[in-house]
């Protein structure tokens, strides 16, 4: 007796998966709950399981995209298949031993020299197009000479009409080779959503720069004490993260949304952290982040980033938010310009750290630098509200003891 098992539903929202995986081979014994399988949606990836012990029978092929409720695969009951095994050598000795009775017919008659050109009638006829099969050779063993060339070149140019000969392109050096991949499920996803933010917003970027040695200092004078006490370092994150919930008491807006002729407000802060898998760009959420201390925000990023570089990350862990943080320095990036994460209608942009030349109290001093950029929807947001937040953002991040008083 065997069973189908079959792609089981993972979400409201989700119709299709991709079979990205086989964990197990057509024909090996599995056993019951036994990873078989991983499907990849566009959100997560998820495990397929074996719903009896036996032997597995493949149906679909990796790189398959399937329906949910459609049929992955068959497990029959019994150990696994027997593998085929090569033939015995003994059987294929006589097939050997008949091809190496095989008499080999020597080639006789012409010499190695008949109808090979000597090298300068070798160039002379490559350079006109001419056959060396077609000319006599009048030199020793029948060998093609100058002369010969010459001749025969005289007599193809005669022969033939006249025509102008294309030019060779040069050959260009290096490889040229081509690779073709399917988009993902989740690229694929995520390449939808980005041209539509583009075409049904109305998306506009605010910038601003941020004094960042008040917070370097603060760090560099309680890391120590910070990791020994909660286990986790100190980043920037986690400053960054309460000052958005900080600026977004006074500009609401900026932690809204809008659906259809209403603009919904949230009394909470669910931030999206942008980060970086191996299958792609994933926004997985700190929820009520308003609520949460420095190193619960620390702890929360490192368990959410970890998942996401395991694809772990379930699609709870990545639905919903209200405000999206992402973090463009950690690759170097100077400055740009991020594509809000709709529904949501603002993003902040974090930037690398640079020393730069600054003015304080009329004189010129050196000072880690970072820009701001904020994008967001202008359907929903003023100038002034964009501008006030990021204003309010870089206060709280160049004078951290706002941040503890809450002014």
């Amino acid at each position: 007796m065997s069973i189908e098992i079959k792609v089981p539903p993972v979400g409201e929202s989700i119709t299709e998966v991709v079979l990205s995986r086989w964990v197990k081979n057509d024909g090996d014994a599995v056993e019951m709950d036994e990873v078989i399988a991983e499907l990849e949606s566009d959100k997560a990836t998820f495990e397929l399981t074996a719903e009896q012990a036996g032997t597995l029978k493949t149906v679909a092929a990796e790189g398959d995209t399937l329906a949910i409720g459609a049929v992955v695969c068959k497990i029959e009951d019994g150990g696994a298949a027997p593998k085929a095994t090569a033939a015995p050598v003994a059987e294929q000795a006589p097939a050997v031993a008949e091809k190496a009775a095989t008499p080999v017919v020597e080639k006789t008659g012409d010499s190695y020299a008949t109808g090979t050109p000597s090298p300068a009638a070798g160039k002379i006829l490559a350079e006109k197009g001419v056959d060396a099969a077609a000319v006599k050779g009048t030199g020793v063993d029948g060998r093609i000479t100058k002369d010969d060339a010459l001749k025969a070149e005289k007599a193809a140019s005669a022969a033939a009409p006249a025509k102008v000969s294309a030019p060779v392109p040069a050959p260009v050096a290096g490889s040229r080779v081509e690779r073709r991949q399917k988009l993902s499920p989740l690229r694929k996803t995520v390449a939808k959503r980005l041209v539509a933010v583009k075409n049904e917003t109305a998306m506009l970027t605010t910038f601003n720069e941020v004094n960042m040695k008040p917070i370097m200092d603060l760090r560099g004078k309680y890391k120590d004490q910070f990791k020994e006490k909660y286990g986790v370092g100190l980043g920037f994150m986690s400053f960054f993260t309460k000052a958005v919930c900080e600026a977004a008491k006074d500009f609401p807006a900026v932690n809204a949304r809008l659906e259809g002729d209403e603009i919904i407000y949230n009394d909470f802060v669910d931030v999206s952290i942008a980060v970086s898998a191996p299958k792609g760009l994933v926004v997985p959420i700190i929820r009520n982040a308003e609520s949460m201390t420095l190193a619960q925000i620390e702890k929360t990023v490192i368990e959410l980033a970890t998942k996401a570089r395991d694809s772990k990350l379930t699609i709870d862990e990545m639905t919903g938010g209200t405000f999206t943080i992402t973090n463009g320095g950690v690759f170097g990036s100077m400055m740009s310009t991020p594509i809000i994460n709709s529904p949501q209608s603002a993003i902040l942009g974090m930037h690398n750290i640079i020393e730069r030349p600054i003015a304080e109290k009329g004189e010129v001093v050196i000072r880690p630098m970072m820009y701001l950029a904020l994008s967001y929807d202008h359907r929903i947001i003023d100038g002034r509200e964009s501008v006030g937040f990021l204003v309010r953002v870089k206060q709280l991040l160049e004078d951290p003891a706002r941040l503890l008083l809450g002014i």
